[in-house]
């Protein structure tokens, strides 16, 4: 463990004399690539420079525990009890800091919010969560893009689907997804019943730019005459080209072009087209699959917030926690419940990874 920290702190110092140098601040994507780099290594840097003071700290005061003084001796032993626990603390701080980090955490993030139980209500409330989210956003300097939407005639949306840009998005937006529950007198209610409706958040890291690679040994290329109508060839050389994907039984062909050269190029044009549709048609399942899992059903039991009108209060039902403040929530002050959120499910993380390295 400590000769990769070591090298951490070699790497930091390298880090530190780069982001220095005139010619890297002039390439801008080079200087935040480094820089990013010493931000992540500078706190596991930080806890080992900590965790050797302490060490030292402690094989000094050991020279104390032979001294003729008693009450000395009595000291030295006590501190060096607390310098052993604080040393102990330290070993597990490094230890967690070394684990991996989310790698979606850095992610941009879609953001799906869908009307679920409760008809033009929860269409209305699906309308209230977006301003929410929207002043969010705003404080936290991040871009919001509308990327989709379904509205309803009284204000209300079906859907809305957002692309949010910024620093550390997913991180501070994955908590969210699940089932939000209002409770409150609905603007079409006429005997001011309160009524109970359900939205369905969904917060997705946005999906990489799917590239093709295409194996040449996954490739069959056969070459022969371009023929014209009724088979009748048109051509004395074998400028026609078919190319098979073996793996996906693909196949493409191309004639138009009197060399073979360029009806390969065009052939290849046209396979790298259909992967790349396969490819993303196989990630779009595969992110229904966890907006599934994040949101369920859209029933109101499967709730993870509640937001009740009357009261005046939210609820985030994970941790318990209740908050008498809805209308700054509501107002974009989202991180009354996401501060305790995230130190929560941080604070489980930790538990479980210690647990592991014990």
């Amino acid at each position: 463990m400590f000769s990769q920290i070591e090298e951490a702190e070699r790497r930091l110092s390298t880090l530190e004399y780069e982001l220095s140098k005139q010619e890297v601040i002039q390439q801008q994507s080079l200087y935040q690539k480094y820089l990013k780099e010493h931000v992540s290594l500078q706190p596991i840097v930080d806890a080992f420079r900590k965790y050797k003071v302490t060490k030292e700290k402690i094989e000094d005061t050991k020279s104390l525990l032979n001294d003729p003084d008693r009450e000395l001796r009595e000291l030295a032993r006590k501190e060096i009890d607390s310098l052993s626990a604080s040393l102990a603390k330290l070993e597990r701080e490094i230890g967690l800091l070394l684990l991996p980090e989310d790698p979606r955490d850095e992610k941009n993030s879609i953001l799906e919010i869908r009307a679920g139980t409760g008809g033009e209500e929860a269409a209305l409330f699906v309308a209230d969560l977006f301003r929410m989210y929207g002043y969010y956003i705003e404080s936290k300097g991040w871009k919001m893009d509308v990327l989709s939407q379904s509205s309803t005639g009284l204000g209300g949306f079906k859907e809305l689907i957002v692309l949010v840009e910024g620093q550390r998005v997913y991180s501070g937006l994955k908590y969210e997804s699940g089932v939000h529950r209002v409770q409150r007198i609905p603007e079409t209610e006429s005997k001011g019943r309160i009524h109970t409706s359900a939205v369905t958040v969904a917060v997705l890291p946005e999906a990489e730019e799917v590239d093709v690679s295409i194996d040449p040994a996954d490739l069959r290329i056969d070459v022969y005459r371009s023929s014209g109508p009724g088979g009748q060839s048109v051509n004395t050389t074998d400028s026609a080209v078919r190319i098979t994907h073996i793996p996906t039984g693909s196949v493409v062909s191309c004639q138009d072009e009197k060399s073979q050269h360029k009806n390969k190029a065009k052939a290849l044009k046209v396979l790298r087209s259909r992967l790349l549709d396969i490819q993303q048609a196989e990630q779009r399942s595969k992110i229904s699959e966890e907006r599934k899992h994040m949101v369920g059903s859209g029933d109101r039991s499967e709730r993870i917030r509640t937001y009740n009108f009357p009261q005046g209060r939210v609820t985030d039902h994970r941790i318990g926690l209740t908050i008498y403040r809805l209308e700054e929530i509501l107002h974009g002050e989202l991180d009354l419940i996401l501060h305790p959120l995230l130190a929560h499910f941080k604070a489980e993380s930790e538990k479980g990874q210690a647990e592991q390295l014990i």
